[in-house]
Order: structure tokens, then sequence, then C-alpha cells
């Protein structure tokens, strides 16, 4: 289609395609209709989809985008998120419940959105549970970001594990982590953000059929280098994705400046 942006820049790092596009925007642009082909192919051919969705500053443009193209029957489309702070009520601004429920739920009115409930009584019970809802049909899409320090959902660093066998745990926040919310605006200090954090795990998002990777901005420019350039470890886990034929990294100028 003409009015879809075409990458400056493709290459393969390992198993992983990486495009780069001449803005945030373009790669917007471009990240929807992807994404829009992927679920329509999938309710066409099995009648349904299930995807994985995630939240952040990074999402923003590409998940308005989504939204006004059109074209896709939410009403067939089942949606997840990937994580939510220990603790935070539902409705609160900052938590990730509230981010889809504003930006998704209400605007598509898909089949459902099972949230992933942070303020849960007993959180072990909650992993459980939202455990069962993910392996209950297979998930066609996975959508997600890059931290700062190189994390995948809020699996940092400290927490990663590539060979995990739970598919949502609980996690500690790392203060990179923490210091990244705060710089985007969610929280008013360090000590606001919550210390942990219900999170899916790297195999459980790897799970999905597709994985696009949506990582633009300048301040996204050191993991990315960390991810594609040094080794396959925790201590990046996004270098994860190298190990993904499945997946797709989209960046920007800005974040792949240092590659």
């Amino acid at each position: 289609m003409a009015d879809v942006p075409v990458p400056v820049r493709t290459f393969t790092v390992d198993q992983l395609p990486v495009d780069v596009f001449a803005s945030n925007d373009a790669m917007s642009e471009f990240v929807a209709h992807h994404v829009r082909s992927i679920l329509v192919e999938a309710v066409a051919r099995q009648g349904s989809a299930a995807a994985i969705l995630a939240t952040g500053n990074s999402q923003l443009r590409f998940l308005k985008r989504l939204v006004e193209l059109g074209g896709i029957d939410w009403s067939r489309i089942t949606l997840f998120h990937m994580d939510e702070y220990l603790g935070l009520p539902a409705e609160h601004p900052a938590g990730f419940r509230r981010y889809m429920k504003d930006r998704v739920e209400s605007l598509v009115h898909p089949r459902a959105f099972h949230y992933l409930a942070g303020d849960a009584d007993l959180p072990q019970v909650e992993c459980d549970r939202y455990t069962a809802l993910l392996r209950a049909q297979a998930i066609d899409l996975c959508c997600l970001g890059v931290g700062e320090n190189g994390h995948l959902a809020f699996n940092d660093p400290p927490v990663a594990r590539f060979d995990d066998t739970a598919w949502v745990k609980l996690v500690k926040l790392d203060d990179v982590c923490k210091n990244q919310q705060v710089k985007e605006g969610h929280f008013p200090s360090l000590a606001a953000v919550p210390a942990y954090a219900l999170t899916l795990t790297i195999p459980a998002l790897m799970s999905a059929r597709n994985v696009v990777c949506v990582a633009p901005e300048k301040r996204k420019s050191v993991p990315i280098r960390d991810a594609l350039k040094g080794p396959i470890s925790t201590v990046c886990p996004a270098s994860f994705l190298r190990r993904q034929a499945h997946a797709r990294l989209l960046l920007d100028v800005d974040s792949a400046v240092l590659l």
C-alpha cells in the first residue's frame, strides 16, 4: 500500500529481522498496518485471534494509529496486557489497566480484555489465574517494547530468566526501571513507584506466533545497541529477541543511532 512508510534500513541480527524508519511517526504508521494485517489474517484463518499488548510511552503513537485505522473485527479478538504494579488499584492513572482501558478497550470493544489485577489479595493466585487465561488459546501476536534497562515487560536484568518455567510471576523492580517511570511522568518520585509488579515472563511473551517489538526514541539507543551488539544475556533481556525468528524489531533513526 502506497501510504505505508518503508524502512530506510533493514537487516538481520542472528535470527531477528530489524527495520529502521526515518521517524517515530513513520515507524508507528508501519507497525499499525503490520499489526492490523496479522490480526485480520488470524481472524480470517481461524475465526478469532488473541493478542498481548504493551504499555509505556513508546507504544502510544502505534496504538493510536492502530485504533484509528479500523478494518479489524475486534469482536473476535481477545486481548491481554503484560504487566501491572503490585498493589495499584485498577483506576490509578499510572496503572496499566487504566492505560489499556482508556487507549484500547473503551475505543475498540474487543471480545474480551483480560486484565492482570495488581491489587489482588493473593498475588500468586492472580498469577495462576492469568496463566490459565493465556494458555486457554494460542496467542497470535505479542506487541512489546524495550525498557531503558533492556527489559521486556517487567523482566528487569536481575529477575529475567530465558528458561522461566512460570508464565506470570511477581518480581521486584530495579531502580533503572523505576526511574524510567518517573522520567516518563507516571509517578512524582522514585519512592512513589511500587517496588514490585506482576509480569508475564519472557517464555510467555515469546510463545506468541508473531512478536512485534516497537522501540523508538534516542533514550532507547543504548539498550538497543546492547541487545543487538552485546552478548545474548539477561544483562540485557531484550537480547533474547535475537533467537526469535518469529519476532521483528522496529526502530526509528534515533533508537538505531548507535548501531
